[in-house]
């Protein structure tokens, strides 16, 4: 799975689970603030991801992700390193 279909997949999973409209989910827009996270939001996320993609984060996976494409290229990078 490339980016762009990490991308995709990964709007309509997030949209759909902090029930917000897709088209605020862009490459630049500040992933915490715009789904409005907090700590257990970030857990039920980590579980979606590992369910939908099978790679498991922690905490220091998010240390440098500050933009939903940081989140996106780091699972792909976690995908990619899993193969």
């Amino acid at each position: 799975m490339n980016t762009e279909e990490v991308k995709d997949k990964l709007s309509v999973i997030l949209a759909e689970e902090f029930e917000i409209d897709p088209t605020v989910i862009t490459p630049e827009a500040p992933l915490m603030s715009t789904l409005n996270l907090d700590s257990l939001d970030l857990v039920d996320m980590v579980v979606l991801i590992d369910k939908n993609f099978g790679v498991t984060l922690t905490g220091p996976d998010f240390v440098n992700v500050v933009t939903f494409q940081d989140f996106f290229n780091m699972i792909v990078r976690k995908m990619d390193e899993k193969k």
